[in-house]
């Protein structure tokens, strides 16, 4: 079975920066991957994708504040997010994309509050 690992969440202010990592046990060199988040009574909704070649797209909510990013050889996806927000707050995920062909981590808990 594939394990999904997701790292690199905690509390932080508004405005602050913070990197997530996610590490797959197999090779993700041919998959679109993505990272999802979801907040509490909400569901899990995608946040960045990014394609094999590493052409990125970013949910309108965080367009120009996250960057995405992923090392194939390594079998690792990135996150960075700058700027953050209130709103940010919620579990982050990682997984392919459309098509979640991975069984779900356990996610990382991203808190930003003052």
């Amino acid at each position: 079975q594939v394990q999904v690992v997701e790292s690199g969440g905690g509390l932080v202010q508004p405005g602050e920066s913070m990197r997530l990592s996610c590490e797959v046990s197999r090779r993700i060199g041919d998959y679109n991957m993505g990272w999802y988040r979801q907040a509490p009574g909400q569901q899990r909704d995608v946040v960045a994708r990014i394609t094999p070649a590493g052409i990125s797209i970013y949910a309108d909510s965080v367009k120009g504040r996250f960057t995405i990013s992923r090392d194939n050889a390594k079998n690792m996806v990135y996150l960075q997010m700058n700027s953050q927000k209130p709103e940010d707050t919620a579990v982050y995920y990682c997984n392919t994309y459309v098509a979640n062909i991975f069984v779900w981590g356990q996610g990382t808990q991203v808190t930003v509050s003052s």
